[in-house]
């Protein structure tokens, strides 16, 4: 049986992979050979508009006379058939992106890169030689270029921004946390009263008496496998599964991964790819004796380790005017304290929970997937309680009651 704890030990996982991938992509330094038997060389660097890379070329020893970096006396081709026509025969040469201009490099150069592309290296000829360079590139990350021009931030620059989200969300407390939020909290929310108020107001949307009367035969809260009650329910989908999942991805979440070792592996290949790990595993609670039919998520990259925005969904044994309703339970994890159950690392939530069920429902009302957005306050509402493994929260006890296009 999955339980937070082994979904901690795939984040250990995921951070000595991203951390492994970082040494590996965006070291100090990285060397490359780059010879005539291919035309371009692909380094394998992708680089953000505004970065820099500063590239220094020798030849290794006993290289023929007729190679050097900065061209040769013997010709390589006629300049007009050369790859750039401008430089020395046989010089080393490079360009960003394979649509780009080359540019001559020779014994060294900076390369500025203003619109991003991936780095390819190769040697200035149009016809055979045995030419082959040594060439050490350094990195340059150029963060406020990058930020400007909306280009995908580098490894460091994500892999530092995901460590401030998380200090915060461990340290800050409910307010550092709720500032990570994907989306803002509308009029709706802020006519949402506080557990410190005498009382919730209630919508000027009603819920008609049939839904009304199935919500209020709900759950209030999920479960461990133990028996041990968690999360409250707090918002439900009324749409087939088919537009319910598409307004979901439409309003950025990610649907999580279930198998905690091949997401794992997955985590670390989309970090060799130089892509974004959203979509890590979640533990399993129940609702209806059984466990979540979806899991759903958003985070930062990397920051998703420790602090996400997520939820889980399981279909209802009911239907309302013949359209399928979900119910849905979600948290924002911002960090992680000890488990009363095991004595171990588990995830912790920001008490806060009414900002997560707000975080859903405006983020999918801004994406333009709803229909209708509402709230309805159930007997007997959860206002103050504790998760499974012991973490604190509280709410106005509302259920967000939202409508698929």
């Amino acid at each position: 049986m999955r339980n937070r704890a082994s979904c901690l030990g795939f984040s250990c996982l995921l951070v000595c992979s991203l951390v492994c991938a970082q040494s590996a992509s965006t070291g100090q330094s990285q060397t490359f050979r780059v010879s005539s038997s291919q035309a371009w060389t692909d380094t394998g660097i992708d680089l953000a508009a505004g970065d820099t890379v500063a590239l220094h070329t020798e030849s290794p020893a006993g290289t023929q006379s007729t190679c050097a970096p900065g061209g040769a006396a013997s010709n390589g081709g006629s300049s007009g058939n050369l790859p750039l026509a401008s430089a020395p025969a046989r010089a080393l040469i490079a360009r960003i992106s394979d649509k780009s201009e080359p540019l001559l490099v020779g014994t060294g150069r900076d390369v500025h890169s203003d619109s991003g592309g991936r780095l390819f290296l190769g040697i200035n000829q149009s016809s055979p030689s045995n030419c082959v360079f040594e060439v050490t590139a350094q990195i340059t990350q150029g963060p406020s270029a990058a930020q400007a021009t909306g280009a995908r931030p580098s490894m460091k620059q994500q892999l530092s921004s995901a460590a401030q989200v998380w200090l915060k969300g461990q340290f800050g407390g409910s307010e550092a946390s709720k500032s990570q939020s994907s989306s803002a909290v509308s009029a709706n929310a802020a006519s949402s009263s506080s557990p410190s108020t005498p009382g919730p107001k209630l919508p000027a949307i009603l819920v008609d008496a049939d839904l009304r009367q199935h919500i209020d035969g709900l759950p209030r809260r999920v479960h461990d496998h133990l028996g041990n009650l968690g999360d409250m329910v707090n918002f439900i989908m009324v749409g087939s599964q088919d537009r319910v999942q598409e307004a979901l991805e439409a309003a950025n979440w990610h649907l999580a991964d279930v198998d905690s070792k091949q997401a794992g592996v997955k985590a670390i290949v989309n970090t060799y790819e130089k892509k974004d790990y959203l979509e890590m595993p979640m533990s399993h609670l129940y609702l209806f004796d059984r466990t979540q039919d979806f899991g759903y998520e958003q985070a930062q990259a990397y920051a998703v380790v420790a602090s996400r925005h997520h939820f889980r969904l399981w279909k209802a044994p009911f239907t309302w005017k013949d359209q399928t309703v979900w119910v849905g339970a979600g948290t924002h994890d911002v960090g992680f304290e000890k488990d009363i159950r095991t004595g171990k690392l588990t995830h912790k939530i920001d008490p806060d929970v009414d900002a997560e069920r707000e975080n859903i429902a405006q983020g999918l009302e801004k994406s333009g997937q709803l229909k209708t957005i509402t709230y309805y306050l159930p007997p007997n509402p959860v206002q103050e309680a504790e998760n499974a493994s012991g973490g604190g929260y509280h709410s106005d006890g509302r259920i967000a009651v939202l409508f698929v296009k």
